[in-house]
């Protein structure tokens, strides 16, 4: 896409957010972990290897690295030569600990109350013995492994099984239709699929077996299918290549972790994007481990005394960084909470975190919406005095819910903080963010983090000034981001384009993340959107996410999506799609005042030219909002790859 900035989008999105910066509360920046400062930025960009040295140092070598990093432009490789596994830093150094083995790793919880903890110590010898299990029946290193598990224990200790001997995960969330899965297993060649026979969702079981069984039918290269079952009786033998998950387990509870060369692929996770086949990002052990180990300490401040609630679920991105692999590594104690995070009751998260006495969550801007749709009473009702920091991340969090949820679930900086950061399944770990000694500016992301040169540039690579509108890019790799899209070398190479000169004048490639942003004159960023969600409007740029922020500053709208149609006369005209808090009807004078209000908020040529009111909006299952799915309805066009879409 050719992103050309002008002044009327810089306009457009400097009106779409707010301006006022917020000091991080002293009881936050006070007791921050591991508090980053300016000069350690600053560190990490003009040395970085020796920045992600140190970092690495921190983390159990078999061998050391002969060299941090090697990057031709395009390629890049991080501690070249070192050899390890991730599972001996997730869980021998612990597990092997007289303090730490008996240290809860997860608490797991269901929507019916149901709990279940295991320790370090537990963990490790369930991985162990399901590393055997997985071995017995043909598993090796490099070998990949597809698991479609729902959110529990064992959908984790099989991310960790694989890991430790060497072969290859590809998780791939629990509800996707049978042709998602049967495209992933058949693009990664899986030899193993793990599955479930149900999920459960809002009091409804979800069946998972049968979608197993329709994707599985006529792919040679699947060997086995493991069916871990949870209801009585178990589920159905309906092929001669299924057994039981727990058949896995009847082995020996030692299993040495496998050494792998820094390089060698951990996962592949597949991820949709706007067009097309989706792609198998691939992650890899060395700097998969030490990048999100460090921004998990650093930025969502977590160490051994937190208990860490990640919202999202093993089969996004945020699910392997910040429930499996760096929590572990960090020796914390991680809840994970299978099902609907308001169900039984609207109450439900808040409930959860006065029992365990969480201190630090990790969610998506759609959840505090939705949270702020239901009111400020039901937070009210119980104690989140244990909860200092909330991190928000998946799509731009909109001024509106942020000033909400600082003020109704972290007592106005009494004793928390509500943070924004941006990220993708590509980059592995918070790339622009607020961290918890920062000012937090609503409607921006924050700022670059340590290691990360992110800058906003025009169609031709060049730096735009402060204020005006183009393409987010990464100038240099961090040794979380991905290596490689699987079987698909072009497509990752695509992703690398010029970003101007080189401050020698010779030219300079970066990492384009297709993302539409803004910066001010402090560097901090707002990212308004995809390059696809920006309108054009009689020559104007207007960012869907600006116009949706004036939207949700409407008190009686909780939720709202742009897309742009096309116009005779402007080219574009403005669709809004809103769903309401509860209390306000649809009605033709809701409409009249939510089209004035955006005028007002935003002047006349962003005021949409329909709204259409829905229960809710169509996003996928990690809670982002499909507006192309909206955009493609309304054009009667196909929508693409949907199988990300949350029914």
């Amino acid at each position: 896409m050719t992103f050309e900035p002008t002044s009327d989008s810089a306009h457009i999105a400097q009106l779409g957010a707010s301006h006022e910066e917020y000091a991080a509360p002293r009881s936050v920046a006070e007791a921050a972990f591991r508090p980053v400062t300016e000069a350690d930025y600053q560190r990490s960009i003009a040395a970085p290897e020796a920045f992600w040295a140190v970092e690495a140092g921190r983390f159990i070598w078999t061998r050391p690295w002969d060299r941090v990093l090697t990057w031709d432009g395009v390629h890049h490789a991080w501690f070249a030569g070192a050899r390890t596994n991730i599972t001996l830093n997730a869980l021998d150094r612990y597990a092997d600990s007289p303090s730490h083995t008996n240290r809860v790793a997860y608490i797991w919880r269901s929507e019916d109350g149901s709990e279940r903890m295991v320790t370090y110590g537990q963990l490790r010898r369930m991985v162990c013995r399901l590393a055997n299990g997985l071995k017995s029946i043909g598993v090796g290193k490099g070998d990949r492994v597809v698991i479609y598990l729902p959110l529990t224990i064992e959908g984790i200790a099989s991310m960790l099984a694989c890991a430790r001997i060497g072969a290859i995960h590809s998780v791939v969330y629990a509800g996707l239709g049978h042709g998602a899965l049967r495209d992933r297993i058949a693009d990664a060649q899986a030899k193993v699929v793990i599955a479930g026979d149900v999920g459960f969702r809002r009091g409804r079981a979800v069946p998972l077996k049968s979608v197993v069984d329709d994707a599985v039918v006529d792919l040679e290269c699947v060997e086995k299918i493991v069916v871990f079952s949870r209801r009585d009786p178990p589920a159905e033998v309906t092929s001669r290549r299924q057994m039981d998950f727990n058949d896995l387990l009847k082995f020996p509870a030692h299993c040495p972790a496998e050494e792998m060369d820094a390089e060698d692929p951990l996962f592949i996770l597949y991820t949709s994007g706007t067009t097309g086949k989706p792609k198998g990002v691939v992650h890899v052990h060395g700097g998969f481990m030490v990048g999100t180990t460090y921004h998990l300490e650093t930025f969502y401040d977590v160490s051994e005394g937190d208990v860490f609630w990640c919202t999202s679920d093993i089969g996004w991105i945020v699910g392997h960084a910040f429930i499996v692999y760096s929590p572990l590594c960090a020796g914390a104690t991680t809840l994970i909470f299978e099902g609907a995070i308001d169900y039984p009751h609207p109450g439900a998260a808040w409930e959860i975190v006065e029992k365990y006495g969480v201190t630090k969550m990790f969610t998506a801007p759609t959840a505090l919406r939705m949270f702020m749709k239901y009111g400020a009473e039901i937070p009210a009702k119980y104690d989140l005095t244990s909860l200092r920091l909330i991190a928000c991340a998946g799509e731009p969090l909109n001024p509106e819910a942020w000033r909400w949820a600082q003020t109704h679930l972290a007592g106005d900086g009494a004793w928390g903080y509500v943070v924004d950061n941006w990220w993708q399944t590509e980059l592995g770990a918070p790339t622009i963010g607020t961290t918890a000694t920062m000012g937090m500016r609503p409607g921006k992301a924050g700022r670059a983090l340590a290691g990360v040169e992110a800058d906003v540039i025009d169609a031709q690579g060049n730096s735009v000034p402060p204020g005006v509108g183009g393409r987010l890019v990464v100038r240099k790799p961090f040794p979380h981001m991905m290596r490689t899209v699987w079987n698909d070398a072009p497509r990752y190479e695509k992703m690398w384009q010029p970003v101007g000169p080189a401050p020698d004048g010779s030219p300079q490639t970066g990492y384009i993340s297709g993302d539409i942003a803004v910066k001010d004159e402090d560097g901090y960023i707002a990212v308004l959107g995809r390059a696809d969600d920006v309108l054009n409007v009689a020559g104007h740029r207007i960012g869907t996410a600006d116009v949706e922020s004036a939207l949700v500053s409407h008190p009686a709208v909780a939720e709202a999506a742009v897309i742009g149609v096309p116009d005779a006369l402007k080219g574009e005209a403005i669709k809004a799609f809103v769903v309401c808090r509860q209390g306000h009807a649809h009605s033709d004078f809701l409409l009249a005042s939510l089209i004035e209000h955006v005028r007002r908020e935003l002047g006349p040529i962003a005021t949409p030219a329909a709204i259409e009111f829905l229960d809710a909006l169509p996003k996928t299952r990690s809670g982002k909002i499909m507006r192309r799915y909206l955009k493609a309805k309304e054009m009667g066009m196909d929508p693409g790859d949907i199988s990300t879409l949350d029914e």
